[in-house]
């Protein structure tokens, strides 16, 4: 999968999003449905890198199921697993945030430090996903629209400052990680929906533009070796090549 077909397969999650939250009383954000063909993809594009002497289990790939590994802490539910031989060789977390980032913007990075710590402790290589909006759409508690949570250095700045760490030395930094920052295609410049359901309805309905995302340009690119901004044939040939390189 190239970075194009990456993007469609981003594309293809957010689709089912939309319609789990307008078909299914707004269960869209909590339910995995939407995580199965971004997983699945990411777990078959590893599986021909790797080889078929590797084991990998996700969403959306072989049994569909995921699998739970040994931390130094406690086990883990992870997004992939990868084993060889019976033995954990690596994982990965994937991470899409598609509405209301501000509120856990914090949550969402110390959850994952926290979760790398553990795995990568226990000897095994963690590599992290994450993929957001430009501007994610923030609701309220009754579903009307607030505004906007626009990406901004602000919220870069702790992932610049990870980015920077040595992976080697600090156990709650991935081993590798891609970010990915995508920008939609507006009903019209700054235009502010009336609720949750006109988002929906509005994207539903041009969710076959082939204009629809596109890579954003708006993030400069300050990450150090850590972090690989918007690249993902890049990243998986580097986390692949860590996985193997790590066995030898």
């Amino acid at each position: 999968m190239n970075n194009v077909e990456f993007l469609e397969i981003i594309k293809n999650s957010f689709k089912i999003f939309l319609n789990l939250e307008s078909e299914k009383f707004g269960k869209g954000s909590r339910s995995n449905e939407k995580l199965k063909p971004l997983h699945g993809q990411i777990a078959k594009d590893l599986q021909e890198y790797l080889g078929k002497t590797f084991k990998i289990k996700s969403l959306g790939y072989g049994n569909g199921k995921e699998s739970k590994i040994f931390g130094r802490y406690y086990e883990k539910t992870v997004d992939i697993s990868i084993t060889k031989n019976k033995k954990d060789v690596a994982s990965y977390g994937i991470k899409f945030v598609m509405q209301n980032y501000s509120q856990n913007s914090n949550n969402y990075f110390e959850n994952m430090l926290g979760e790398t710590a553990n795995i990568r402790t226990n000897k095994i290589p963690y590599f992290q996903i994450f993929i957001i909006f430009e501007k994610v759409p923030h609701y309220d508690d009754k579903k009307a629209f607030k505004n906007y949570d626009i990406i901004s250095q602000h919220n870069l700045d702790k992932y610049i400052k990870l980015s920077q760490d040595n992976a080697d030395i600090y156990f709650h930094t991935p081993n590798k990680m891609l970010f990915v920052v995508v920008k939609l295609k507006e009903k019209e410049e700054n235009y502010k929906f009336k609720d949750k359901n006109e988002y929906i309805e509005f994207y539903k309905s041009i969710i076959n533009d082939k204009n629809l995302m596109q890579y954003s340009n708006k993030i400069s690119d300050n990450f150090d070796n850590g972090i690989i901004l918007n690249d993902y044939e890049n990243f998986l040939e580097r986390t692949c090549s860590l996985i193997t390189g790590s066995l030898k």
